[in-house]
């Protein structure tokens, strides 16, 4: 069983997921947090020293990796993830994506709260934030309507959400 968490930033993919991984009892990887420790750099460094280019290279290299592992795994990948290269179509070939719907107003509200740990979207202000959320969800609503399953997560707990996913995975 291989389950991939998709959707944008503040959407809940790693808190969502590391409970769900939980209640199955399998392993939880978060993408990025794996690739800075394959890189030995943070995302924002590896942006900033070796490109966009190299970090997706790298994306899809270490994606492939985790889902050819032998073993139950929850994986969240970060919100650009899917929306690059084929790698929506491996993850539906090779797991179950579930995407963590969310709407403008909750992730406002969420990346409003963490901007400090979010570069792209630190320096906006709300009105451009909302813009910025508004166009991103936009373009990359076709790749996440692409998941198996689709949770709306506004005004739900991780609980909730987990105890909504678990029984249509099972």
């Amino acid at each position: 069983m291989k389950i991939v968490l998709v959707g944008y930033m503040a959407s809940g993919k790693s808190s969502v997921g590391k409970v769900l991984a939980g209640s199955f009892d399998c392993n939880f990887i978060d993408l990025d947090e794996y690739i800075e420790t394959k890189e030995g750099a943070s995302i924002t460094e590896i942006f900033a020293q070796k490109g966009e280019i190299y970090f997706r290279i790298k994306e899809i290299e270490y994606l492939k990796e985790i889902l050819s592992l032998e073993e139950n795994i929850i994986l969240s990948v970060g919100g650009g993830t899917p929306c690059y290269g084929e790698n929506m179509k491996l993850i539906n070939t090779t797991a179950t994506a579930v995407y963590l719907k969310a709407s403008i107003k909750i992730l406002l509200d969420r990346l409003n709260k963490e901007k400090k740990n979010r570069p792209l979207v630190a320096d906006l202000s709300l009105e451009k934030m909302t813009e910025f959320i508004g166009k991103h969800l936009f373009e990359r609503a076709y790749f996440y309507e692409q998941a198996k399953l689709i949770v709306k997560i506004d005004d739900k707990t991780i609980e909730e959400i987990v105890v909504e996913i678990k029984p249509q995975l099972v």
